[in-house]
């Protein structure tokens, strides 16, 4: 089947969207200080906690990229098993869930100082930087499938309408305004979902005609991906969730730590649900459009749907792509203006720096978009992102938690060679030998995190990491 346009979508996406901006308007009223820019004034419930959780976790990269393309290029169990890794990640992240939010620090380089000094902030916000406006970028990409797919308008066009209105709405409330929209976002996406999938098999014509256009090697345990390949798709959305600044800053704005555990628990809950409701989706939308880009899998296929389930579901779509890029680029702001230039500051007043952050966000959101422009793929930018965050940053950071022997000396070597590797394997070696950077770079810096370590622990000072309740 060829795919068409469906212009009455755009209504759905329109109506979601002012919505948001409404729900984001009101609530940036009640920011007053940085805290509540950034950390919601310590003021999210269970229910807002684990709705926030999913949708910054379940974005653009799920929807366009992760399971999405992985059911749609190749097959529909590497789809599914990608919850593995983040159900792994999220059990670690629940363990340490109340350290975390006891540090309250607004950043992860802030924490990541505290254990091995000023150098280690400054390298994680280069990092956290390199990292999040990559994530950004394909943010644009997706919400600019969403126009195409309900306007007809070129991709092109659609992913500079994309970087224009998320970068508004970062600009605007902060967490303060993205934590409740996002919030009701993920509650009406996972409903969309559950219900447009028995939809969308009998739109197919049936689960055996689906099955009877879909390449027999989807079907496999591993699809057409040999297990080193599911490694490189796995690992690196392992180790950037177990690291994710923007998930450390969701867990320290929560109320108080049973907060955080209830808020941890649903957000596990409604990734088991997600996760496999979209894998399918996709598979399905193999059969109906097997010639399509797989980053607009799941897109495309709300054209087919009743037009009410279809207009739920892209513009639920719409709202977990929009509140991610929301999340990754005031998350990079917050980089730049605490760890990066926050000590060079003249003027250190609240306002003056919320001001900057305000200021920072377009800035920033531009340079993402320049970078739609080099990558081939929405999954090939999103494994660079995630892998260049989850080697450079994410052991060095876990070791502040469950490795207090670690020294300054060995997370700071970790965090560089995790970073140069990926860098070094993503420019020389990925075309070549087909292997993601991940699995060679995040290995390689937890051992070095780890030889370093021991051979500079004897009769070395550590700094003993404080924590604020």
């Amino acid at each position: 089947m060829g795919f068409s346009a469906e212009p009455i979508l755009i209504w759905f996406v329109i109506g979601y969207g002012v919505l948001m901006v409404a729900l984001g308007f009101v609530y940036s009223k009640k920011v007053e200080s940085n805290e509540d820019f950034i950390l919601a004034g310590k003021s999210l419930g269970p229910v807002v906690l684990m709705g926030t959780l999913l949708a910054t976790w379940v974005g653009s990269g799920s929807v366009t990229g992760g399971q999405n393309s992985l059911a749609y290029s190749f097959g529909l169990w590497p789809a599914v098993g990608y919850a593995i890794p983040s159900i792994i990640g999220i059990g670690t992240i629940f363990i340490i869930s109340s350290k975390v939010r006891n540090y309250g620090k607004y950043t992860v380089a802030e924490i990541l100082e505290m254990k091995y000094g000023k150098v280690a902030s400054y390298f994680a916000a280069v990092i956290i930087i390199l990292a999040f406006v990559g994530i950004v970028s394909y943010q644009y990409q997706g919400l600019g499938y969403v126009l195409h797919v309900s306007t007809g308008i070129s991709v092109e066009l659609g992913t500079i309408i994309a970087a224009v209105i998320i970068i508004l709405l970062a600009t605007m409330g902060g967490l303060m305004s993205v934590a409740p929209t996002d919030a009701l976002s993920a509650f009406l996406i996972t409903i969309a979902l559950i219900i447009a999938v028995p939809v969308a098999i009998a739109v197919g014509g049936g689960w055996d005609t689906i099955l009877s256009n879909v390449p027999k090697t989807h079907l496999k345990p591993m699809g057409t991906l040999t297990f080193v390949q599911i490694l490189g798709f796995y690992i690196p959305m392992l180790f950037l969730l177990l690291g994710d600044q923007n998930i450390y800053q969701r867990l320290a704005s929560s109320r108080d730590n049973k907060v955080t555990r209830i808020g941890t628990i649903g957000w596990i809950v409604g990734l088991l649900i997600v996760t496999p409701l979209i894998s399918l989706l996709a598979f399905i939308s193999r059969s109906i459009f097997p010639k399509i880009e797989p980053g607009m899998a799941l897109i495309a296929l709300t054209s087919q749907l009743p037009i009410v389930i279809g207009g739920v579901l892209i513009a639920a779509l719409t709202a977990f792509i929009t509140t991610t890029g929301n999340s990754y680029l005031l998350s990079a702001a917050t980089s730049v203006i605490y760890d990066l230039f926050g000590d060079n500051f003249k003027y250190k007043h609240e306002n003056k720096m919320l001001l900057m952050t305000r200021i920072l966000v377009p800035i920033l959101g531009v340079i993402a978009f320049l970078l739609t422009m080099y990558f081939p793929s929405v999954l090939s930018v999103q494994m660079y992102a995630y892998t260049v965050y989850g080697a450079g940053i994410t052991p060095a950071l876990l070791a502040v938690f469950i490795y207090p022997k670690v020294t300054k000396a060995g997370g700071l070597a970790s965090m560089a060679v995790g970073l140069v590797t990926t860098l070094t394997w993503e420019l020389g070696f990925v075309q070549s030998t087909g292997i993601n950077s991940a699995l060679i770079s995040v290995p390689l810096a937890i051992i070095v995190l780890v030889v370093v370590t021991l051979f500079t622990s004897k009769g070395g000072n550590q700094r003993e990491l404080e924590t604020t309740s």
